[in-house]
């Protein structure tokens, strides 16, 4: 019986931090949809990170913020712990905005609605942390990582929208016709 609340403790602490991935991994099919159709052929700012790095990003900002909604729901008292009551609708609320960002910018090759969505999303999160970090230090510090490199994707989301303004909603064969054939931007590879 001594090992039961240690394996509760590490069941509750995983589900925490595999439930903002769900929503990743979905988001990164979504993604890996549109690529090649869509993305490939838009113009990019110099300072875009190649592909391969969002996702093991995406991965550890997950993990982070699904750690500290367990330390919020411990030390704030659960669910229905005063502490823990709205940094936790704050989370659900800036997770289900994030989880928002791939449809609207992939999906809807909607590039604007995607700026307006991720500055939403910055905004929320910010909150999140603070409120966060108001019930558990740390888990309010796990979120620094997290606004910087939603910082980083608001800068690039905002210079792609500069960079491509006829793309909005384009379909492939539109946004070849208008793509210049010597671009000074970078290609997605």
């Amino acid at each position: 019986m001594a090992d039961r609340p240690c394996a509760g403790k590490i069941v509750r602490i995983a589900g925490a931090v595999i439930l903002p991935n769900l929503g990743g991994i979905y988001n990164g099919y979504l993604t890996r949809k549109h690529i090649q159709n869509w993305y490939a052929h838009l113009n990019f700012p110099s300072f875009r990170p190649p592909n391969w790095l969002f996702a093991p990003v995406w991965t550890s900002l997950y993990a982070g913020m699904g750690y500290g909604s367990y330390l919020v729901w411990r030390d704030g008292g659960g669910f229905s712990g005063e502490a823990a009551r709205l940094p936790l609708i704050a989370y659900g609320t800036q997770l289900a905005l994030n989880w928002a960002w791939s449809p609207i910018f992939f999906g809807q090759h909607n590039i604007k609605g995607g700026l307006i969505e991720i500055v939403a999303l910055t905004a929320t999160a910010g909150v999140c942390g603070v409120l966060f970090y108001r019930v558990n230090k740390v888990a309010g510090l796990l979120f620094v990582p997290y606004l910087a490199w939603l910082g980083f994707a608001t800068a690039l989301n905002y210079a792609m929208w500069k960079l491509n303004p006829q793309k909005e909603g384009a379909t492939l064969e539109e946004v070849e016709d208008d793509k210049p054939s010597s671009s000074s931007h970078n290609k997605a590879t």
